[in-house]
């Protein structure tokens, strides 16, 4: 681990001396560090009468059409969880990357939680390609994004359609994030911008993802056939460290996001 910290500088300083922005990729490993749980851990179940759904069948568009008001329960459930959590070392990190790098600097992140959005990262350099728990949109998409009502975190199940139904049409609204049953788009998700990021990157940094969903993973294998240099921090090999493996201008730092993140954004701070 120490020859791999030592390695660290003189490789952020040799991407960062090309033209081209700095883009950092993250996922749920990041704010898993500020008490978010994950869709995929023990947290991502929710019981509607006798049954115990996963996330993975609650997360659906097919699920919101036959129980909208289960379905919203559990979103605000998670919203309530997110709006407790505070950013960490590595949100703050993040955040500091964008002040001393300015128009070189892109945040990509799967999270909905809004947590970067806290920490100081500016929306206008932000792609959250996965949503934002916080916001919501008609479910038939007569109306653009809102914020989620304060109400209807404190309402009863039964009265959940009077706070959170269209203005326009009357149709429930939904929580702008991307299903288990839905595509990327350009519109709400930032498919192509994010792709075509990647041919204007000086240096990848992915954090705390394990590359299971399809636009992430795409955006690391297309920094891979460009060679554009990555920096991969996990606390565990995942797809991204198969990346960078025998590759002498990019590595896999193994651990937390808040142990590596304030290094990179310090020796970042030094190269410029």
């Amino acid at each position: 681990m120490t020859h791999v910290a030592a390695e660290l500088p003189r490789l952020l300083r040799s991407a960062l001396a090309q033209p081209g922005s700095c883009i950092v990729l993250t996922g749920a490993g990041i704010s898993a560090e500020s008490g978010v749980p994950t869709f995929r851990g023990k947290d991502g179940y929710w019981v509607i009468g006798s049954h115990n759904y996963h996330a993975q069948e609650l997360a659906t568009r097919a699920a919101f059409s036959r129980l909208p008001e289960s379905v919203w329960g559990w979103y605000l459930h998670r919203l309530r969880v997110c709006r407790n959590a505070r950013p960490n070392a590595a949100h703050e990190a993040v955040a500091a990357l964008e002040r001393a790098l300015g128009e070189r600097f892109l945040l990509i992140t799967q999270n909905v939680d809004g947590l970067h959005g806290r920490a100081g990262n500016g929306a206008a350099c932000t792609y959250e390609i996965h949503g934002n728990i916080s916001l919501m949109r008609c479910s038939r998409d007569c109306a653009g994004l809102v914020p989620v009502p304060e109400a209807a975190l404190a309402a009863e199940a039964s009265t959940l359609e009077r706070w959170l139904s269209c203005g326009e049409c009357g149709a429930w609204m939904r929580p702008h994030v991307l299903w288990f049953d839905e595509f990327y788009d350009e519109p709400l998700f930032r498919f192509e911008s994010s792709l075509q990021a990647i041919d204007r990157a000086a240096l990848l940094v992915v954090v705390g993802t394990t590359g299971s969903t399809n636009l992430p993973l795409a955006i690391g294998e297309r920094a891979a056939r460009r060679r554009v240099p990555m920096v991969v921090i996990n606390s565990e090999p995942n797809p991204f460290a198969t990346l960078v493996v025998g590759r002498t201008d990019s590595i896999y730092l193994e651990g937390r996001a808040g142990e590596w993140m304030p290094r990179i954004e310090q020796h970042v701070r030094e190269a410029l």
